[in-house]
């Protein structure tokens, strides 16, 4: 109740990023992606901390952190719409909705959207591909 009132207020966290350099200049990149499709404040609403990990990424609610490997920074547009989807996934959990099982829909809705907004940006060949791509993976009947 506490949480959900403080962003009602507009709180933002200041993101904590913790890990080893590599990791934090991966996340960094990533950064910069939610910034050009102002993500950014976003994932500062619902989430205080990203943190390296060596297991599974997954979403920490009582934390309001993203845990993530590795792997899961390497690519950045992938990077990015796996944290936009854990960022709705907070909010699901602090509006009292459903965030997990078939509640996770609206997270891979939210991680979709930021993709083509990613796309319509100004940016790289490569990074533009990279959403293409994920687009592709993430539309597909199957997928949803």
């Amino acid at each position: 109740m506490q949480a959900r009132d403080c962003v009602k207020k507009g709180h933002r966290h200041r993101l904590k990023v913790s890990g080893s350099r590599d990791f934090k200049e991966k996340v960094k990149r990533i950064k910069n992606l939610l910034h050009t499709t102002d993500y950014y404040d976003f994932l500062r609403t619902y989430i205080r901390c990203i943190k390296e990990i060596e297991g599974i990424g997954q979403l920490r609610e009582t934390e309001a952190t993203i845990w993530l490997n590795k792997y899961l920074v390497e690519n950045p547009v992938e990077g990015a719409r796996f944290i936009v989807q854990k960022a709705q996934q907070m909010k699901d959990y602090l509006d009292g909705k459903q965030y997990y099982d078939k509640g996770e829909m609206a997270a891979v809705k939210k991680s979709i959207d930021f993709l083509r907004v990613l796309e319509s940006k100004r940016i790289s060949e490569d990074l533009k591909q990279q959403c293409i791509t994920s687009l592709q993976q993430w539309t597909e009947e199957r997928v949803l």
